[in-house]
């Protein structure tokens, strides 16, 4: 069944670097996919006709996930509303189509074969792994752009794909700066509670290529499955492994369901979260539970106003009308908007496809109001900034 768009929407610290390596079943799930995408065909590339560009975005906008997709729809948008009342850019509107996956692999294939059948420009800001790594193929196969998805998982990074670029750093650059800090504090039991997918796969391969360059492994993993808040297995068999540390990698829903399960059943250690959970959302979720719970970030900190990236943001949300939450989901929406109207800028007076691509790998070194991107030819990873913070007893997010 093809899925029913919810809106076309016209629209106007601490710098940590690791290496990466690709997870190997998340290489052969994207291959699989990849010569399964064949059949869509490869159509001749060209840039939209008038002055109105769409972009096409699957993400959550209904359930466990939804506030990732609401959050980061929202911050682009209100980047993409200023930008188009200024005039827009090389003389075009830029517009997205949101389509609803409800954070569903199955549900996001389908909606990434419609958006290519409606000729979209790229494909933008698409929420999570699993759904990701479905649509990928599909847009390499019909050379439509895949622009900041909302994940880090290396399989959708490695090996290189020329229509992807990415906005935020790895999975493996957050769980390496997480072991790290664990480590310094002493603590080498360490467990894994994770989503039963590859975003899950993705997040706990990063945390065991950590511990094992410290000659470390998890005490114990658990799982929950995607979109389910049934955690009390997991809570058994992590709990009886005694961790010290436990790193959860899955949404905010069962993350929070974890929390609150895992210390009633008498854990007294610390939770660590990778910054896909959705942090504003995890700390509405938790309220005073979620004290001194640690998530990485690679966002810049939307609440303090030391960045020029950070004012230029809340004023954009002040002068919307403040109908947009400032967190790091919406920041992050907001900073993908930024990124994709620049190598749009460049993409020259009558933008296609390809001359996108050229424009975006033509941005180098550049500093978006103190956040530092950087992309090029044979570079499609526009940052490696990672840093941590803690949720603290009143719902706020300190960084």
């Amino acid at each position: 069944m093809r899925s029913t768009p919810l809106a076309i929407c016209e629209m106007p610290s601490t710098m940590t670097q690791f290496s990466s390596r690709l997870p190997p079943i998340t290489r052969r799930t994207f291959t699989r996919l990849a010569a399964s995408a064949a059949v869509l065909g490869a159509p001749v590339l060209h840039a939209q006709s008038g002055n109105r560009i769409v972009l096409g975005q699957s993400a959550a906008f209904t359930g466990a996930a939804a506030q990732l997709g609401i959050q980061f729809h929202a911050g682009a948008k209100l980047f993409f509303d200023q930008l188009n009342a200024q005039g827009g850019v090389n003389q075009s509107r830029i517009e997205i189509a949101q389509l609803d996956d409800g954070y569903e692999p199955d549900r996001c294939a389908e909606n990434t074969r419609q958006l290519i059948r409606d000729d979209v420009f790229a494909l933008f800001g698409y929420i999570g792994t699993p759904t990701s790594v479905v649509a990928l193929p599909l847009a390499t196969t019909a050379q439509v752009p895949f622009v900041a998805p909302f994940t880090g998982a290396m399989g959708l990074r490695q090996p290189f794909n020329r229509m992807a670029f990415h906005l935020r750093a790895s999975y493996n650059d957050e769980t390496a700066l997480i072991v790290r800090n664990l480590t310094n504090l002493g603590i080498n039991r360490v467990g894994v509670f994770y989503q039963n997918d590859a975003y899950g796969r993705a997040g706990l391969d990063g945390v065991t290529l950590a511990l094992t360059e410290r000659k470390l492994e998890p005490v114990a993993v658990a799982t929950v499955e995607r979109n389910s808040e049934d955690v009390a297995q997991a809570v058994a068999t992590l709990n009886a492994a005694k961790p010290q540390a436990v790193v959860q990698i899955s949404a905010y829903k069962s993350c929070a369901a974890y929390v609150r399960a895992a210390r009633a059943a008498g854990f007294g250690g610390t939770f660590y979260n990778v910054s896909f959970v959705g942090t504003q959302a995890l700390a509405d979720e938790l309220g005073k539970d979620g004290a001194g719970v640690v998530v990485s970030q690679v966002m810049p900190t939307p609440y303090r106003t030391t960045q020029p990236i950070t004012r230029e943001f809340l004023e954009a949300v002040s002068k919307g009308g403040n109908r947009v939450q400032p967190n790091f989901s919406s920041m992050e929406g907001f900073l993908a908007a930024r990124l994709f109207t620049e190598g749009f800028r460049r993409a020259g007076a009558r933008p296609t496809r390809q001359s996108f691509i050229a424009g975006m790998e033509s941005i180098g070194d550049q500093s978006f109001g103190g956040f530092a991107v950087s992309l090029s030819p044979d570079n499609h990873v526009a940052s490696r900034f990672v840093e941590l913070s803690m949720l603290t007893g009143d719902g706020k997010v300190r960084t």
